[in-house]
């Protein structure tokens, strides 16, 4: 299966995404879902800012909302344009892996969704990336999907 795919991304004249892109572009959209959570939150973050323990407290009751904010805004935009704003930025594309095209709905969930496990589960789906030709982490596995240069 994976030479099917990288003979096919050479017929297309396609390439694979390098990790150092992936990384980056992860980078970027963390930064951005950060950014968003500490402007909403601004004034809570101030307030418990001084005490370790009530800082802890509270990033503990927002962890769900960054966790169903971050599913919602991979889900969308790899869905609708194939990249996160930090795909964009890095010129790479989430791509299905039949199709080599823009992943369908619920390949997008569960890409996202999966995404989110990685993490918890720390980054283990992401450093699959690095062992694996294709350079698939977790949820491209489970989403059949891959990422190439755009």
């Amino acid at each position: 299966m994976g030479d099917d795919i990288l003979s096919k991304l050479q017929i297309e004249g396609k390439s694979l995404s390098s990790i150092q892109k992936r990384a980056i572009a992860f980078a970027i959209d963390d930064l951005l879902i950060s950014s968003l959570f500490f402007i909403i939150f601004y004034k809570e973050f101030v307030a418990n800012f001084g005490s370790y323990d009530s800082f802890v407290l509270f990033m503990n009751s927002i962890f769900v909302y960054i966790l169903i904010v971050k599913i919602i805004y991979q889900t969308i935009f790899v869905y609708m344009y194939g990249q996160s704003l930090g795909k964009m930025a890095m010129k790479i594309r989430v791509v299905d892996v039949d199709y080599l095209d823009n992943p369908s709905f619920d390949k997008s969930l569960i890409r996202a969704v999966m995404r989110v496990v990685s993490t918890i589960f720390f980054y283990l789906g992401f450093l699959w990336a690095f062992y694996n030709p294709k350079r698939e982490t977790w949820h491209d596995y489970f989403a059949k999907t891959i990422v190439i240069d755009d």
